[in-house]
């Protein structure tokens, strides 16, 4: 049995942890290629004006996974184990992707407001019919994948940090900072104008569980589990000398546009220089290589 995997939105909220628990489980795994043209554009011709662009994204990759393989797997994201919410989109993709592909979709629900992650995935192994001990095999491969993935972001970014030159921190969803035809290569256009880009996702924090009671808030007490540690991640980068900021969001975001007031606000008030860029279908490189030079000047 082979299961599809749509590389794109939710994929990166835990890349690797899916198809390492899967192929444990002995299933094959396809997942679905880099971003490219063809699947943006399969995107946006079923997506609806509201849609933001890092959905479309996802909608082409699932359908470039239509059958090709016997199960899609498209988890529902609702909250995780600090109970903050997931973007209220990543609760109907299950529903939409069982409307827009013909393949069957594989799903649960994963609210750790009702129950631990763990549990959910021991009911997703029941689903598929294996053996309790199997997956839990499958889980402890899985977190021990997603731990050695979090340990090289620490290291990259330790040696990152260590290296001479201006910095820039980038502030986006990894859906988009890992995806290079998402954001039109913006790591080496970066590097080429002669700085070093830094992604706040690979920003290391003392702790993983780390609550608002325990912090000197300057921003509100966001509900949404990126909107904690963005702005956690944000405080922990202030500690480091860091040249510029710029922050990547999908055009028609939600989310981003309330969170944008506050990110910008917190690097202005530490005196480090901003820059909002919106990304979406139409955006082209010759305009973000325009604003991306405007503003390394700006910091020279």
């Amino acid at each position: 049995m082979t299961i599809g995997i749509p590389q794109a939105l939710i994929y990166w909220k835990r890349p690797y942890f899916w198809e390492t628990f899967f192929e444990d489980l002995s299933f094959k795994i396809l997942l679905s290629p880099e971003t490219n043209k063809e699947i943006i554009e399969m995107g946006v011709k079923v997506s609806d004006p509201e849609t933001c662009f890092a959905e479309k994204v996802f909608f082409g990759h699932l359908l470039w996974l239509d059958q090709k393989c016997d199960y899609i797997f498209v988890p529902r994201l609702k909250t995780n184990k600090e109970k903050l919410e997931y973007c209220p989109k990543f609760f109907a993709l299950p529903d939409l992707a069982k409307i827009l592909v013909k393949t069957s979709i594989l799903t649960e629900t994963f609210d750790e407001r009702k129950e631990k992650f763990e549990k959910t995935l021991r009911k997703l192994g029941k689903k598929l019919n294996k053996a309790p001990k199997a997956v839990e095999e499958a889980v402890k491969a899985a977190f021990l994948k997603e731990e050695e993935f979090k340990e090289k972001e620490k290291e990259d970014f330790l040696k990152e940090m260590k290296t001479e030159g201006r910095k820039i921190v980038l502030v986006s969803h990894p859906y988009n900072l890992y995806d290079e035809y998402v954001n039109l290569g913006l790591r080496d256009k970066l590097r080429k104008l002669g700085v070093q880009p830094i992604f706040l996702e690979e920003v290391p924090l003392q702790t993983q569980n780390s609550k608002f009671e325990n912090q000197d808030l300057k921003y509100p007490r966001f509900h949404w589990e990126f909107g904690k540690e963005w702005m956690e991640k944000i405080s922990a980068i202030l500690n480091y000398e860091i040249t510029g900021a710029i922050e990547v969001s999908s055009f028609q975001c939600g989310c981003d546009a309330v969170l944008k007031e506050f990110v910008e606000k917190r690097f202005k008030e530490n005196k480090i220089p901003f820059l909002y860029l919106l990304i979406d279908e139409q955006s082209g490189e010759a305009g973000i290589q325009t604003r991306l030079e405007a503003f390394i000047d700006t910091i020279q």
